[in-house]
């Protein structure tokens, strides 16, 4: 099989169905099948899917898999993944809309890319509009960005800064969005399955850290486009645009993510490094000069499994 197609549902039947809808077109009958991996969401998520799927008659080339657990996002898409043989793995979020012609072009390019381990889309709102979906790696350089949020740090920082703006022309990021992106199959039997101790987060940035340490390329092919309607499969959007507390999730997946690549000592310079920069935001703040960004209790959060960070905790009732 050439291509096999995950998509992760958890309470999100109607995406689901309007994602499946916009690749009834695309998918190529007997070369590729699309996986609906229903991550344990206890609701009628999966009777309305195949509900979909068989008045559609979308049962050559859709399946539907239900895990007994919530695993989180790397755990079902590894499901997912496991569940079929093919020469390329394309991970898609629930809450897409793939444009017409998508899925050729990010084959033809990988064909004619062989280094390049894991291939990425525009992403763009159902306007047309893009999003940023490639990035910098997070470092502890980045943390202090990040806290600070002050152009004079951004500027000085530049090259730590992780977002990298959108690209009309083929670029090769340390990272990309795994909202969609294209996997071969070699690069999965390199370095393995996702990492499944991240429940949601920074496992895009690990898997990605992971290929181009094994020698891979990750690369960003705009002329492939792909609606992200954003937030749809989760509510951390929410949460930051109204500085609410993020699920304990992110901060968890956060602080195994510097304890991987930087050691636990690194996971606290990370957090040392966030509180200078946060120190400035306040600071501008306190005088009047800037509107708070910081969600509720980060600079608390941010220490979570401070002493054991790779160790893998339960989280899915956090969800």
């Amino acid at each position: 099989m050439r291509l096999a197609i995950i998509i992760i549902n958890y309470r999100t039947p109607n995406l689901v169905i309007d994602c499946l809808a916009s690749l009834q077109n695309e998918v190529e009958r007997g070369q590729e099948l699309v996986i609906v991996v229903d991550n344990a969401s206890g609701d009628n998520s999966v009777e309305k899917i195949e509900e979909a799927i068989t008045a559609n008659k979308w049962n050559q080339w859709v399946q539907v898999f239900s895990s007994a657990v919530n695993g989180g996002f790397s755990a079902g898409n590894n499901m997912g993944i496991k569940a079929v043989t093919a020469d390329a793995y394309l991970l898609l979020n629930s809450d897409t809309i793939v444009r017409a012609g998508a899925l050729k072009c990010l084959l033809e390019a990988m064909e004619t890319h062989p280094e390049a381990g894991l291939i990425s889309p525009r992403l763009e709102w159902l306007d047309g509009k893009p999003q940023i979906s490639c990035f910098r790696y997070h470092s502890l350089l980045s943390e202090m960005i990040d806290a600070a949020a002050t152009s004079l740090v951004t500027k000085l920082l530049k090259s730590y800064d992780v977002p990298i703006p959108v690209s009309d022309t083929p670029i090769e990021p340390e990272w990309t969005s795994f909202a969609c992106v294209l996997i071969r199959r070699e690069v999965i039997e390199q370095i393995g399955l996702m990492d499944e101790g991240y429940f949601m987060y920074y496992d895009d940035v690990s898997y990605c850290r992971k290929a181009r340490n094994a020698g891979w390329k990750i690369l960003h092919w705009p002329k492939a486009r792909v609606v992200h309607l954003r937030g749809g499969s989760g509510t951390l959007k929410a949460d930051v645009a109204s500085l609410s507390r993020p699920p304990a999730y992110l901060y968890a997946s956060r602080s195994r993510y510097f304890a991987r690549f930087y050691g636990t000592v690194g996971l606290w310079v990370a957090n040392l490094f966030w509180l200078a920069g946060r120190s400035i935001s306040l600071a501008r703040e306190l005088i009047g000069n800037k509107q708070p960004h910081i969600c509720k209790h980060k600079a608390q959060d941010i220490w979570m499994n401070w002493l054991m960070p790779l160790k893998i905790t339960p989280l899915a009732d956090s969800k």
